[in-house]
């Protein structure tokens, strides 16, 4: 119990931190689109990394010198287009209201944008694979392992879910637009920081 309790704090200390993922799923949670999909993925996803990275990943991806900065450079440029649709969207303005209520997204598109956000950005292996790997050392590892997943579980599908609570907020569409431009410099902000270490 107390290894599943230290990873499922270090889990969700990791997770709750206002990121490009986060704001992704936040966003489905409000539009009401595909919402337990999305969160499974991330769940999901996250629970593969939390894996690897106790069972001793970490240790071999520390040791491939090309990989970390090609994912950089790759997960930033990402960010930058993914911003820029957002302020795009906040430009806009109305017409991504009327869209969320059409449910506009398709499943497929969704996941892959889910997929894009989560795999392709740096910090994630950082905090799963090397950060993880690390912490759960003097743990037993599968209940540390388990206690991490749980942490993803409970988070996203609190965030996909509990979004719904602010719908009547989003009923007006100056609400998606300061939601946009919030999730543009949210996804810009990890991408400069992303780049400054590599520049």
């Amino acid at each position: 119990m107390q290894s599943y309790l230290a990873g499922f704090g270090l889990g969700l200390s990791l997770i709750v931190a206002i990121g490009a993922q986060n704001a992704f799923v936040l966003r489905q949670g409000l539009r009401r689109e595909h919402v337990f999909w999305i969160c499974l993925v991330c769940a999901l996803s996250d629970a593969v990394l939390i894996a690897a990275g106790v069972t001793g990943f970490g240790a071999l991806a520390a040791r491939i010198g090309w990989l970390e900065p090609v994912m950089t450079w790759g997960g930033a440029a990402f960010l930058l287009v993914y911003g820029a649709l957002a302020f795009r969207n906040a430009w806009r303005g109305g017409e991504v209201l009327e869209a969320a209520g059409q449910g506009g997204q398709s499943l497929g598109r969704a996941l892959a944008t889910c997929l894009l956000l989560t795999w392709g950005n740096p910090h994630v292996y950082l905090d799963t694979l090397v950060l993880m790997g690390a912490v759960s050392a003097p743990y037993d590892k599968a209940g540390f392992a388990a206690g991490g997943m749980s942490a993803s579980l409970v988070f996203f599908f609190s965030l996909g879910y509990g979004a719904r609570l602010l719908a009547p907020l989003f009923a007006k569409p100056l609400a998606w637009r300061v939601l946009d431009i919030l999730v543009g410099l949210v996804m810009w902000s990890v991408a400069f920081s992303l780049l400054r270490g590599q520049l």
